[in-house]
């Protein structure tokens, strides 16, 4: 089995067994030391039954089992010491501002594609390619405000980022229910840790998406867009409109007149500025993207494009987030900011290349093959865990439509002891923290942290039955 970085415990140091706490989990792990596995089945009982209770369940598709499922919680907590987070949070901010310069590009003068560093149809054939925007203004130049990156730890315990999700990343609500329930169960060890704050989230959201409001609008007013209670984050959706005290709509409660949005109310109609739409593209503007769409708002569209509404993420912002896009971004970090990446990519095979091809072909049993639209860990082959017969189907997709995927190391992902049915066991986690941007980037300090709680899965996704922990950054 590959050797993989633990994040508690580091293996060089000289201790009994050879096996050392790693500085900055010294103080929680004398605190776990005390604690009996009564009471920690207990609180994650308590745990469970609470969240149950408040409803913070996420909706899985053609589950058998039933629409809607409790996502587990863990009770040991992801840290992360103050200067591995500095450096982090320098690399994130670097990476989304060299990503927002791209899809500005890409929608008005297009010089990366003009200096030959992305081929043309890499931008005109993708899915998420939005000819609609192109020649469009939208405010502040900002079309992801809210991107979710996602980071791995692999290797000697060198960050990479996995992927970036920038249409609409979920999963911040979870980050903030985590820590809530982390404090109600165990306060004493916010009283021997500096923990760093993240309950101010919601606050630095509105901020954020105020400071993009169309030019000339002082007050606006800001709404979350959602398809409905169907939709698997929805409990995410009506969470942070409650929780920045704005409306939550659907389509049907908004409509356009006069070449503005407005929203139906109780007292008649009002004015709606700024949209958090919770919606993909293809759904938003029955008019002008799927005609049978009746989740969106007839005519938002030309609205947007007058510059009248401000919509957030920006409609054609997921070209940048396509996994056929993902190996370009160091090169648009020194195309755009003439700077080296702070954050490293993992090494990325594009199937479209016949060398690319050949090689993944060749090594499928040791190499993850992910579809280049794919998302919630759905259309991938994990080599090492896969049967024949799997890696075979997989070989014939690829040979069908290797434009289609693309391919990458299986990594030894680290893993942070997990409290599971048999005890305290180590388990593979990964983490993804939001990067707001408007008039400024800015994040809180922390993110949500995922863990694939099967032992040796390397699938953290939620859908696939993944975790979440309660994730730490330690103030100096």
């Amino acid at each position: 089995m590959a050797k993989f970085f633990n994040e508690m415990q580091a293996d060089d140091a000289p201790a009994p067994g050879g096996v050392s706490t790693r500085e900055h989990y010294r103080e929680f792990c004398k605190w776990l030391g005390e604690q009996s596995d009564d009471r920690l089945k207990r609180k994650r009982a308590e745990a469970d039954l609470s969240f149950r209770r408040v409803g913070i369940t996420f909706a899985v598709y053609g589950d058998d089992a039933g629409t809607e499922r409790l996502i587990p919680f863990d009770i040991i907590p992801r840290i992360i010491p103050a200067d591995e987070w500095a450096q982090l949070q320098k690399g994130l901010v670097q990476r989304v501002q060299a990503l927002n310069m791209f899809i500005h590009d890409i929608y008005h003068d297009q010089n990366i594609i003009k200096a030959g560093i992305i081929p043309a149809e890499q931008i005109y054939k993708n899915a998420q390619y939005r000819p609609e925007m192109q020649g469009i203004s939208v405010a502040s130049d900002i079309y992801a405000h809210i991107a979710g990156v996602d980071i791995v730890r692999a290797g000697q315990g060198e960050f990479y980022v996995l992927e970036d999700n920038l249409r609409v990343p979920s999963g911040v609500s979870y980050m903030l229910e985590d820590r809530k329930m982390m404090m109600r169960l165990f306060p004493e060890l916010f009283a021997r840790n500096k923990i760093a704050p993240v309950d101010h989230y919601p606050d630095m959201l509105l901020d954020n998406l105020r400071s993009v409001a169309p030019m000339g609008v002082d007050n606006p007013t800001v709404v979350v867009m959602t398809p409905g209670m169907y939709n698997s984050a929805y409990f995410e959706h009506a969470f942070l409109a409650q929780q920045m005290g704005v409306e939550l709509v659907e389509g049907q409660d908004l409509f356009v007149n006069d070449n503005a949005v407005f929203m139906r109310t109780t007292r008649g109609p009002r004015r709606v500025d700024v949209i958090y739409r919770r919606i993909d593209d293809d759904f938003l503007d029955p008019l002008a993207f799927r005609p049978d769409s009746s989740l969106g708002v007839p005519g938002l569209l030309s609205v947007y494009r007058a510059g009248r509404v401000t919509l957030a993420n920006a409609i054609g912002t997921g070209v940048a987030d396509d996994k056929s896009i993902y190996p370009f971004v160091p090169d648009m970090i020194k195309f755009y900011l003439s700077e080296q990446p702070i954050l490293n990519n993992v090494p990325t095979y594009q199937c479209r290349k016949p060398d690319d091809l050949a090689y993944t072909l060749a090594h499928l049993p040791e190499l993850v093959v992910k579809e280049v639209h794919g998302a919630g860990g759905y259309g991938m082959l994990v080599g090492p865990a896969s049967t024949k017969a799997q890696i075979e189907d997989f070989r014939q997709r690829l040979l069908a439509k290797p434009d289609g995927y693309i391919a990458q190391p299986t990594l030894a992902l680290s893993a942070c002891p997990t409290f599971v049915e048999s005890g305290i066991a180590p388990r593979h986690i990964d983490l993804r923290p939001f990067v707001l941007s408007g008039k400024t980037i800015s994040m809180v300090p922390g993110g949500l942290t995922r863990v694939a709680l099967q032992e040796g899965s390397l699938v953290v996704n939620s859908s696939q039955g993944g975790g979440t922990k309660d994730t730490w950054i330690l103030e100096n």
